[in-house]
């Protein structure tokens, strides 16, 4: 199932036009919060684990069993967020079908109940979580997808008791042994019939995975948010990757949805701005707004 905001048809493979500038965000932890809005970000794309919550105890315990995990009450107070990354601790093992799915539960609903406190109405939430989602060793692969997936649905459905939407997000064979492109993580999805489940565009695993951006423009309807770095997930605008040409595969295929910058800083307070300029300046939906 398309939502109305990413079920446009491309226009000749055109960018879609805007009724009102696209935003910019930045997946930050709390310290950083102002430097990045003062640098101009639209909004802030907070992590989860250890910032929206934080251990209220021993976190996930030797038992398999949740417990510790609370709402962050020292966040800073800004404007609500219309999307989260970073859902789940290492520790969690979402591929391990000794690893029960009420624990799952009971975390989920401490996360996103946390989350929906600090969220726009019907924002996503970023389900990556490489160590958490690798296949144990000695279990049959066919059952870590099946446990995963049953996973998947109760992020889901628990996503969907708070009015969240949760979006798989495809990361690099170095993170995880467990869907690499966003091609595998919309057959994943669809495998197990999840096919109204969107997924996460990443400029930095897509390019780790040598992913075609002709395939994302191809996908680009599934596609619920977008994440973007330059080479070596230096922040854009300091490597050579192809910021210009994802974007144009991802507005050309009738994304119209956010962009987040998710890399490494060696100073944000100084480096944040240019990079936020950057990202516009490679957007054609920022040009085609006319802001």
């Amino acid at each position: 199932m398309q939502s109305p905001q990413n079920g446009q048809s491309p226009q000749h493979g055109r960018p879609p036009k805007h009724g009102r500038p696209p935003q910019y965000g930045v997946i930050a932890p709390d310290q950083d919060v102002d430097a990045i809005l003062a640098a101009g970000a639209d909004y802030i794309e907070p992590t989860i684990v250890g910032n929206v919550i934080v251990p209220d105890g021993d976190g996930v315990d030797d038992g398999g069993g949740v417990g510790g995990w609370r709402a962050n009450t020292a966040l800073r107070t800004r404007a609500a967020s219309p999307s989260f990354a970073v859902l789940v601790p290492g520790a969690m093992r979402l591929s391990d079908p000794d690893f029960p799915l009420a624990s799952t539960r009971d975390y989920l609903r401490t996360a996103l109940g946390a989350a929906a406190d600090l969220a726009r109405p019907g924002a996503t939430v970023v389900l990556g979580s490489g160590a958490a989602r690798r296949m144990p060793e000695g279990v049959d692969p066919d059952a870590a997808r099946l446990q995963f997936a049953r996973s998947v649905e109760v992020a889901r459905d628990v996503g969907a008791e708070h009015g969240l939407e949760i979006v798989l997000e495809p990361l690099h064979r170095g993170e995880t042994d467990l869907i690499n492109t966003v091609t595998e993580a919309i057959a994943f999805l669809d495998e197990f019939g999840m096919g109204e489940l969107r997924v996460v565009a990443d400029l930095f695993h897509i390019m780790r995975e040598g992913e075609p951006l002709e395939v994302i423009r191809a996908r680009a309807g599934r596609v619920a948010h977008a994440h973007i770095a330059d080479s070596g997930r230096t922040p854009p605008g300091q490597g050579e990757w192809p910021l210009a040409e994802f974007l144009e595969a991802l507005r050309g295929g009738g994304y119209r949805g956010h962009v987040s910058i998710e890399c490494t800083w060696a100073d944000v307070a100084s480096e944040a701005g240019p990079a936020l300029a950057a990202v516009r300046a490679a957007d054609p939906a920022w040009a085609a707004s006319g802001a």
